[in-house]
């Protein structure tokens, strides 16, 4: 397979725990998006911000769709192994950890993430979802993951852009993969929220935090 290179952004932490977090924007984002959040999840950690390499209008994505909520799920899986080869390669480059890779995305990044999650369930350390739809429903792979990384599964409970028992089939397939859910469920529409934020920060933390010095003796 022929792969592009995808545009990225890269800071690494100034005192590492060995996290990087890897940002995956919205539909019509770029690597830009999400870096005022990163901070926030701590000064430990590296951050790679990537830009999706397909074009919607003019509007950067991370694979094509169809249609509003219908996926060109040919292309999810295109773009998923093109990210998978990326992340191997950048890790290389830059110098960081490719077993403990945390993504942090957001509907179109927290499907490509998702996608991620199914294709290559023992990649990631962990992910955070907001506003994530199913990215493969055709020909769903058979999942199984052994790391067992926590999810924090994050749906809009008023979000018209996707059906609820779509959502609760999703949910239950990460589950059932082993993944360790934990969900929260904001009610709003698709628009991500302060408590969205903080959701996934207290999460974060509580599964990645640096562990705390050893007081001398």
């Amino acid at each position: 397979m022929t792969y592009q290179p995808l545009h990225y952004l890269y800071q690494p932490a100034t005192t590492p725990t060995g996290v990087t977090l890897l940002l995956l924007h919205g539909t019509g984002g770029d690597e830009r998006d999400l870096l005022p959040l990163a901070q926030s999840f701590g000064p430990g950690v590296n951050v790679l911000s990537v830009r999706g390499n397909v074009l919607e209008g003019g509007m950067p994505r991370f694979f094509r769709r169809l249609g509003m909520g219908v996926f060109d799920e040919d292309d999810v899986r295109f773009r998923t192994h093109e990210l998978a080869a990326f992340l191997a390669q950048v890790s290389e480059k830059e110098g960081f950890d490719p077993t403990n890779i945390v993504a942090v995305g957001y509907s179109n990044g927290a499907n490509i993430a998702g996608s991620l999650l199914l294709l290559y369930p023992e990649l990631l350390a962990g992910a955070v979802l907001w506003r994530p739809m199913q990215p493969l429903t055709r020909d769903v792979p058979v999942v199984h993951t052994t790391r067992r990384p926590p999810v924090f599964f994050n749906p809009g409970s008023r979000d018209p852009t996707v059906d609820p028992p779509a959502t609760e089939r999703y949910a239950t397939l990460l589950t059932t993969a082993g993944f360790q859910l934990t969900r929260q469920d904001t009610p709003t529409g698709h628009n991500l929220t302060q408590a969205d934020v903080d959701g996934g920060i207290t999460w974060f933390r509580q599964h990645f935090a640096a562990p705390a010095a050893t007081a001398s003796r």
